[in-house]
């Protein structure tokens, strides 16, 4: 029974040093990501599009100060905080015009792209304008790009991003899922939402993988934007707007602040 007790009196104080040096770790590699400056790359996703409040030097890329970049920066006080990701923005376009900023003094790198590349745009105009076969069709041609070309691509940027930030620690985001299933819902047909949700779960699985492989770090968003789709009761994304189409079944800034921050904070 001693020999018990001890080992449990022991197990627990165990326990309570990896907790300490687990905290002590997250906080100092967030401080560290910090007193090394963060560059925040990628496409709408990224930038804000959709949570409005948009920075009035960005012009067409649409950088928001509700945006998760931003975000953080503000949280966080790094050195430095430089904010290149576009509305629009394919693998192609990071590549050409958002890699400037990155240095051996980057902590902190984040981004999300691959969505556009994949036709995101198309797709969903696509299944709201279209019949219910077409849509389909139009997803099955965008899954194709995503598992035979859009690897290679984000190959492409990742080592680039390491090349230019050997130090950094790297955070490439997902893409929520973007309806809510079994629930009344006007608009699209359940057959439609729920194939447009399976290509999403692909995009990111499909990203997941290169990210890792590259050994980069995934935040997935699926989980906290759980609950947030749209045709639920409190979305965090727009629907179709068509006042503002560009804002489309993009993150409101409910979804920046409560989903993608939460992401980063995670893991940065």
């Amino acid at each position: 029974m001693r020999r018990s007790r001890l080992s449990v009196y022991l197990g627990s104080i165990l326990l309570a040093v990896v907790t300490t040096l687990t905290g002590a770790a997250t906080a100092h590699a967030s401080s560290q990501a910090a007193a090394n400056g963060y560059v925040a790359l990628g496409d709408s996703y990224s930038s804000g599009v959709g949570a409005g409040s948009y920075l009035s030097g960005s012009g067409d890329c649409k950088r928001s100060t509700k945006a998760y970049p931003y975000l953080w920066a503000a949280a966080n006080s790094p050195s430095s905080f430089d904010f290149t990701a576009c509305s629009g923005a394919r693998t192609d376009e990071v590549l050409a015009g958002q890699l400037g900023p990155l240095s051996a003094g980057t902590g902190l790198v984040s981004l999300s792209v691959g969505g556009n590349d994949a036709g995101f745009s198309d797709v969903m105009t696509t299944c709201v304008l279209q019949s219910e076969s077409t849509c389909l069709s139009r997803i099955a041609t965008a899954r194709s790009y995503v598992t035979s070309t859009l690897p290679g691509k984000l190959n492409n940027v990742y080592s680039a991003i390491r090349n230019r930030a050997p130090n950094a620690k790297v955070v490439v985001l997902g893409y929520p899922r973007f309806y809510k299933l079994g629930a009344t819902c006007i608009g699209l047909s359940e057959a439609k939402r729920a194939a447009i949700n399976d290509a999403a779960d692909l995009l990111n699985s499909t990203t997941a993988q290169r990210v890792n492989a590259h050994g980069f770090t995934f935040a997935d968003v699926r989980t906290p934007f759980t609950g947030h789709e749209i045709c639920s009761s409190n979305s965090w994304l727009h629907s179709v707007n068509w006042t503002n189409i560009g804002e489309s079944y993009h993150p409101k800034a409910a979804g920046q602040s409560g989903g993608y921050l939460p992401a980063l904070n995670s893991v940065a």
